[in-house]
């Protein structure tokens, strides 16, 4: 469990099938309610996206909130992260610490709010239950006293046609 650039999360290495089947226990999630990625770099994309839209490195430049883009064409990642239709969620991520955290892994993280699936996402480490904290492996000590109430990402989906569609503003 970590503190991401937006709320706090729980994450594993998103290649790894063990490791994210863990994650859906835990959270007790159906495998089909889809999780994110982060990444560190924009070039990163290029590993775990097929055939991205070459007109998305712009836009991600220009995007100030912490943005998670739906992807067609999703690759390399463990197979229950990809839904059905192919697609992936990955946010580049601008927090220092996780910035590092992904480059130092070297390996995409799946993130996915720190709490019970239909339970409020907590805002920040206090809120976040016994239950889930019991339940992680680990839990980053990195903020865990900060009061800062944070906020989920935006939410869209690239199209083909090289705009965007807006999910969760």
């Amino acid at each position: 469990m970590y503190p991401t650039d937006t709320i706090w999360g729980i994450g594993c290495d998103a290649t790894n099938e063990t490791a994210v089947q863990k994650i859906f226990t835990l959270k007790r999630r159906p495998e089909k309610k889809s999780m994110i990625i982060l990444l560190a770099d924009a070039r990163d994309i290029l590993k775990y996206v097929s055939q991205p839209d070459p007109r998305i490195f712009n836009f991600l430049e220009t995007v100030e909130k912490p943005t998670t883009v739906i992807y067609e064409g999703a690759v390399g990642l463990a197979e229950s992260l990809i839904p059905d239709d192919g697609t992936i969620a990955i946010r580049l991520v601008h927090d220092a610490f996780c910035k590092q955290l992904i480059r130092r892994f070297r390996k995409p993280i799946v993130s996915t709010s720190a709490n019970i699936s239909g339970e409020p996402a907590p805002r920040y480490f206090d809120e976040i239950s016994e239950v889930v904290i019991s339940e992680v492996d680990y839990a980053v000590h990195y903020l865990q006293y900060d009061k800062t109430i944070q906020q989920p990402s935006a939410l869209i989906k690239w199209n083909k046609d090289g705009t965007a569609t807006v999910i969760r503003n």
